[in-house]
């Protein structure tokens, strides 16, 4: 068998593997310009190229580390993107004969005594390499993001050396790599010669345990070093310990005495060096106790809770290619939204990645390379955790990425893969790791029926799902009957929830709860951080983000790759700003003369914050102060005292905020940790303005009404004043979300989640059934236009064609002594199907206006469930930034509750006034909704023809559907009337 389709885990002189911690001996970065050679297929590449008289003055050049795909070249390839499916036949081992291949050279020089032994070592090819050395086959390397290491010390030499490498994009690891993601060829990692002293200390495992009952810590060290490297002495100055072992047999356990322990919210570290004559490692450590109580996931003697994101390796110029300043603002912008933990899905990252996690301060799961995912099309047959042939292949990955990252404070888990399903192979990796570390548990989701790992993991269960596994009385839909009761005894996470898929997830509030108040519950990680497009450019030059198929994909997943909270540009979503706060550990509660505080970190007071209160009248402040709160203990509450206040005419708004202090290494001072709100006075209700009783004229076709122009036909208006302003019309159409368009999660349109528990009916997606009804092509018919004193009144019916449901809108307009008024109402006829995404009022404003200014909720967008970040004050942004760049344009912009719209560039205000307790919602964006909907990137949108504005009653909420539940019967938009109160004024 080739190598190509070898089951082997890897062949030639391959080093047993070991922790990746830093050494004062000499190592040589190979990062840099190579020469590269591509061929379409195996048999196509130069025969000899591993020779080291080889003349590769011909072959072009490349940046390693990089991927062939990403050079701009189209003979090279493109990148494709699968989410489950394998693009190649599933015939396992074997791949397509057409295998795109990259020749790589390069030559470096070693000085005389280099080192007793030379390594090779690759942190990441994909997806095999086959690697020679002044010409000689040293070795072949598998396991795309997992480090190897190559003995090549008889085949190094003084002087200039030449290595060789080959890549095959697909291989029989291919099976073993179906993450979800890019497929991206090349050697992606960087490529380091290694000097391993005589007597040198090959590997170092340094257990740092703390008692959280006496304070204490204490090192188990493991030591891989000859006899003849000892004495070997591990020392940390900061604790003043220096302790020698004279041989292996002395190596035993080292108190400590009090330390600091290590949280993702205290990350202490200490410097440890391992040393002795020839050599010097040196890495940083924490102490930190992890068990496993009951059904509770402790670290240092407390429960975790986990505020979590997965994480895949991204960069939309050079893909998985790691860039540490990239990434470690990254995490600062990370713990800025109050996520505190991190799954590295779906495979081991950059190790530096991972040093970031233990200065920065996450909680990590790490994740093994594994993910067999396109095997469920076949009904999981001859998949990998379960086929004896594979069992060799996986043993090794999983040491592989156990070793390396053994030493790392922030990881608090072990995860075997990924959507890989089940089996022998799953079990013999578990078993291994639980011999290897007993503190650190087991991850598997695929494990259902918790047969080998010790946490029970979920990916986008309902809300009901949740509350019967932690009864133990759940549809646990993959396990046996029985076993919920076993599993109601462990703890239990979400590794993947809230599916950040455009403009959504909704209802990460709803599962919050959850977590605070079912016991088994620890939290979860959210899917995920960030969109994965690819910067390119069309063929006249204009930049966008590509996502699956823009690449010429025969087979592709098509925009499921752009699913993060953060866009591939950078940019957080409004999601983002969600999660921060739904995740905030500092618990707001806050009465009219008491606010309740409550600390809910792992570790570390309240002395870092400050707790300021305002009170705003109608957005406007009119009092602000600090209150004096004695610093809280994590896990404890306090009750503090407000000032009092006085009844207003108008809204009055009391904020309370806990912002930091001062600044720190992840945010500057008086950045808003957490915020919540209590409406103290209502607005009362005002005294309708006198109407005006001039009759309106008409002349030309139009009717005039004040300043105000109609279509004397239809009613619609035509300008106020200067101003041109059309509409309204009924809308009950919005460009569909992700989440709106996408089948095969659970369907809320006909089944109650508390009668379901879960196991809900398939129906297409929203999306489907609105146009299925007709919501996208609604036509309009005027039933009359009536003038009385100071009015207008005009009756419309919108129905889709072919149909018989309508409803029915009454616009009556008035002219009184503050202005034009507009009440309106919408009667839809029964027996509408389904749910509505909106139901609004369109008016169409001039194109180009720049400014908006608003008193409702903001900053960000908001929705029914979707609104935890969104707070009422006054707000002003530039309109093109009201809405979201989401990958695929859709419905964005929505913000609830308006009382007051300003326009500044028409001299135009728009006030609301509640409707049976009901504020309006509103959208203001250069494109309407039938625009947005047609076009599948932000570049595609057409020519806009106004400036739009939606007044929207409700809107429909966001939910998860595009991978997760429904949006839930209490968010969903069921066909209904709807009304408005508005006043329209104008300034100069």
């Amino acid at each position: 068998m080739s190598e190509i389709t070898s089951f082997s885990p890897g062949s030639g002189r391959r080093v047993p593997p070991r922790a990746r911690i830093a050494s004062n001996a000499p190592e040589i970065d190979l990062s840099g310009t190579w020469q590269f050679h591509f061929s379409p297929r195996p048999d196509l590449a130069p025969a000899e190229a591993a020779a080291v008289d080889f003349d590769d003055a011909g072959w072009d050049q490349i940046q390693v580390p990089s991927h062939w795909v990403l050079q701009g070249r189209d003979d090279w390839g493109k990148p494709a993107y699968t989410n489950i499916a394998y693009p190649f036949p599933v015939d396992p081992p074997f791949v397509p004969d057409e295998n795109p291949t990259g020749d790589y050279r390069t030559t470096f020089d070693l000085p005389e005594g280099f080192g007793e032994r030379v390594f090779l070592r690759f942190d990441g090819v994909e997806s095999l390499a086959v690697v020679s050395l002044n010409g000689v086959e040293v070795g072949v390397v598998r396991g795309s993001r997992l480090t190897q290491e190559l003995d090549v010390t008889e085949e190094a030499c003084p002087g200039t050396n030449v290595l060789h490498v080959r890549v095959h994009q697909w291989s029989s690891a291919s099976y073993l790599e179906d993450q979800d993601q890019w497929w991206l060829p090349g050697i992606f990692r960087p490529v380091t010669v290694l000097s391993r002293p005589a007597a040198g200390i090959d590997d170092v495992w340094l257990r740092a345990d703390f008692d959280p009952a006496t304070g204490s810590g204490r090192l188990l060290p493991e030591l891989r070093a000859s006899d003849e490297a000892y004495p070997i002495t591990v020392k940390i100055d900061a604790l003043g310990l220096e302790r020698t072992f004279g041989s292996p047999s002395d190596v035993a356990v080292i108190e400590v005495g009090e330390v600091q322990p290590w949280s993702a919210d205290v990350p202490t570290l200490y410097d440890v060096e391992v040393s002795n004559a020839a050599e010097t490692r040196s890495f940083r450590t924490g102490f930190r106790r992890i068990e496993i109580v009951g059904h509770e996931w402790r670290v240092n003697g407390r429960k975790l809770r986990l505020r979590g994101v997965n994480r895949h390796d991204y960069d939309p110029d050079h893909g998985r290619v790691f860039n540490r300043e990239v990434v470690r603002e990254q995490f600062l912008l990370m713990k800025r939204h109050n996520i505190n933990a991190l799954r590295t899905a779906h495979y081991a990252p950059h190790p530096e990645l991972l040093d970031l996690a233990d200065e920065i301060g996450l909680w990590v799961i790490d994740e093994n390379d594994l993910e067999t995912h396109g095997f469920e099309f076949g009904g999981w047959v001859d998949n990998p955790t379960d086929d004896p042939r594979w069992r060799d292949a996986l043993l090794d990955r999983i040491q592989r990425f156990f070793e390396r990252d053994k030493n790392h404070p922030s990881i608090i888990s072990w995860s075997l893969g990924n959507e890989s399903w089940t089996g022998q192979n799953a079990a013999a990796m578990a078993a291994w790791l639980h011999h290897r570390d007993p503190e650190r548990p087991v991850h598997y989701e695929p494990d259902f029926e918790g047969r080998y790992t010790d946490v029970v993991s979920r990916m986008y269960p309902s809300l009901e799902e949740m509350e019967d596994l932690s009864a133990g009385i759940g549809n646990n839909v993959f396990g046996s009957p029985g076993r919920a009761a076993v599993l109601a005894s462990r703890p239990m996470i979400l590794c993947e929830y809230v599916h950040a898929m455009g403009n959504g997830a909704g209802g990460v509030a709803d599962y919050e709860e959850l977590f605070d108040s079912l016991p088994q519950w620890h939290g979860g990680f959210v899917w995920e951080w960030r969109d994965h497009g690819i910067r390119t450019r069309t063929e006249d030059g204009t930049e966008f983000y590509g996502y699956g198929g823009d690449f010429g994909e025969v087979l592709h997943d098509g925009s499921f790759v752009t699913d993060g909270m953060v866009l591939s540009d950078g940019t957080p979503s409004t999601m983002l700003a969600e999660v921060a706060a739904v995740y905030t550990p500092i618990k707001l509660d806050v009465g009219e003369l008491e606010v309740i505080i409550e600390n809910r970190r792992h570790d570390g007071d309240t002395s870092d914050l400050r707790f300021v209160w305002r009170d705003e009248l109608d957005g406007r402040e009119i009092g602000s102060g600090e209150l004096r709160v004695d610093p809280i203990a994590p896990g404890e509450l306090v009750v503090v005292d407000l000032p009092g206040y006085s009844v207003k005419d108008g809204e009055v708004w009391r904020t309370v905020e806990a912002v930091l202090a001062s600044d720190t290494a992840w945010a500057g001072e008086g950045h808003v940790v957490s915020r919540s709100q209590l409406q103290l006075c209502e607005a009362q209700p005002k005294l309708r303005a006198r109407t005006v009783t001039e009759l309106p004229q008409e002349a030309d076709g139009e009717l005039t009404l004040g300043d105000a122009r109609f279509d004397a036909r239809t009613g619609d208006l035509i300008s106020i004043g200067a101003r041109e302003i059309a509409g309204p019309q009924l809308e009950l159409w919005r460009a569909p979300t992700e989440n709106d368009s996408l089948d095969g999660f659970h369907s809320y349109a006909e089944e109650e989640p508390s009668v379901a528990r879960g196991r809900t009916g398939a129906r297409p997606a929203w999306a489907k059934q609105w146009r299925e009804v007709g919501l996208d092509r609604l036509q309009r018919r005027v039933l009359s236009v009536t003038t009385g004193p100071g009015s207008i009144t005009v009756l419309h019916r919108y129905a889709p064609a072919a149909t018989r449901q309508a409803v029915t809108v009454e616009l009556v307009w008035q002219l009184t002594e503050e202005g034009l008024r507009l009440d309106a109402s919408a009667v839809p006829t029964s027996q509408w199907p389904g749910a509505w995404p909106r139901i609004g009022l369109h008016f169409v404003l001039p194109e180009g206006l720049s400014e908006a200014q608003w008193f409702g909720t903001g900053p960000g967008e908001n929705y029914a469930d979707s609104r935890a970040a969104a707070y009422v004050g006054r707000f002003a942004s530039a309109i093109e930034d009201l809405v979201v760049n989401y990958a695929v344009p859709q419905e964005s912009g929505h913000r609830s509750d308006l009382r007051e719209l300003v326009l500044p560039e028409l001299g135009l205000s728009i006030e609301a006034e509640p409707v049976a307790g009901e504020l309006p919602g509103f959208t203001l964006r250069a494109h309407d909704a039938h625009q947005v909907a047609a076009a599948a990137h932000p570049h595609e949108l057409s020519a806009s023809y106004g400036t739009h504005l939606y007044l929207d009653a409700q809107q429909q909420g966001l939910g998860g559907r595009s991978c997760g539940p429904d949006v839930r019967p209490e968010y969903q938009l069921r066909p209904r009337a709807a009304g408005w109160s508005l006043r329209f004024a104008t300034g100069s």
